[in-house]
């Protein structure tokens, strides 16, 4: 008799964004004359720029012909891509990144699911709490957490961070020692980052206690701070304890066509085993890479066309975030984030929890949010908003939210 891996049955309920898709199918089944706002999953509305579209189109045209048609990506993705990301991300920055170090995936949230599979079922993991769900899910799936208190919702063997309005939503250094730290930054869910000064405190602190970062910069290009790093390896001794997650999704639109990369610095070692020897064996089993003319529209994002063009879709996403930011704080409402990143983290009212606020908010002005409490415990009394709406739906929402 086959057997099934049992990890996957210590889940608590689905993963959050399912939850939130069945609820709002029911509502809406329930209520067909409703128009309803989402502001809840993180997807982007705006189309792909035409610097992007162009690449596409031509990339096709190339897959049309025998003698310029494409098969297998390599392994690490194609050179004209890797090296667009290492200049203009890395060494732009003044950062000693190489094309080599650079593994090109479908999507951060595939590489921050598969990232653990190189490291031992022993290791503790730190996360954030609130955390992006995928980070514990994806450990809980490999045995990595121990037992599950639906109680306290919390697991046994992960060391929690908790992110407060008391700490300002900025991690602290955990009692006990962890082996692997998870840091998404600007944050997600909370809209909140750390400058400089406290980012290389982590990889102080990663490097001492033999710690390595998983680094999760997907928001990256929403920073607008000048003291908030724009990637770890701004910081010193990050070659030597970091792996950075990046995503094309957010800040090219390409939730729908995929893309994203990992960063593996060769110096990154677990005593004599190189991780990036590690990643690249686990890349070339299990991934054949991303398509070629996704890639070649990943190219785009880096010309001077495409980086105009998308400046301008990032300004109005952060002009979303502007408005509900302060139209929820004229209205009342304790709101975070939404300077650094695309998310609007804000206090529920009075003493409702965050699914009674996403039922209400439902119900009462139709608008689609998300509860707090899926990110984890610290999440609980809080709610998300999204500023990837179009600026149409989102001065709605606000309107409604206003009305209530």
């Amino acid at each position: 008799m086959f057997k099934v891996n049992d990890n996957y049955q210590k889940l608590p309920g689905s993963y959050l964004f399912s939850t939130i898709a069945r609820k709002v199918s029911e509502y809406q089944a329930a209520h067909p004359d409703k128009t309803l706002i989402r502001l809840g999953i993180g997807d982007v509305t705006q189309p792909l720029a035409p610097a992007i579209i162009e690449a596409l189109h031509s990339a096709v045209d190339e897959m049309g012909n025998a003698a310029t048609f494409r098969g297998y990506a390599p392994d690490l993705g194609y050179e004209f891509l890797r090296n667009a990301i290492a200049e203009n991300d890395y060494k732009a920055r003044g950062c000693d990144i190489g094309a080599d170090e650079i593994f090109v995936s479908d999507g951060a949230k595939s590489d921050s699911g598969n990232i653990q599979e190189i490291f031992s079922v022993d290791n503790r993991i730190a996360v954030c709490d609130p955390v992006y769900p995928v980070y514990v899910d994806s450990n809980v799936m490999a045995g990595r957490t121990g037992t599950y208190d639906p109680v306290s919702e919390v697991w046994s063997d992960v060391i929690y961070m908790p992110c407060t309005k008391e700490n300002g939503f900025v991690p602290e250094f955990p009692k006990e020692t962890p082996d692997m730290i998870y840091l998404c930054l600007p944050n997600n869910p909370t809209g909140t980052t750390l400058t400089k000064a406290q980012l290389q405190e982590w990889v102080d602190y990663a490097n001492r206690v033999g710690a390595v970062i998983i680094y999760d910069g997907a928001y990256e290009a929403y920073i607008s701070e000048d003291d908030v790093a724009h990637t770890i390896y701004e910081c010193e001794g990050a070659r030597t304890c970091a792996i950075e997650l990046k995503s094309f999704s957010k800040n090219a639109g390409f939730t729908g066509v995929r893309l994203g990369y990992t960063v593996v610095p060769k110096e990154l070692k677990c005593g004599d085993v190189s991780l990036h020897a590690m990643w690249a064996r686990r890349h070339g089993t299990k991934f054949n890479g991303a398509p070629y003319i996704v890639q070649r529209a990943g190219e785009a994002v880096y010309s001077e066309t495409g980086k105009a063009q998308l400046k301008q879709q990032i300004a109005y996403y952060m002009k979303n975030a502007s408005a509900i930011r302060n139209g929820l704080t004229e209205t009342g409402f304790e709101v975070f984030g939404g300077v650094n990143a695309p998310y609007i983290w804000l206090k529920t009212p009075g003493q409702m929890t965050s699914w009674e606020f996403f039922d209400y908010l439902l119900d009462a002005a139709h608008v689609v949010g998300t509860p707090g409490s899926g990110f984890g415990p610290s999440g609980e009394g809080y709610f998300r908003l999204t500023a990837f709406g179009t600026c149409e739906n989102t001065l709605a929402a606000l309107e409604r939210i206003r009305q209530l």
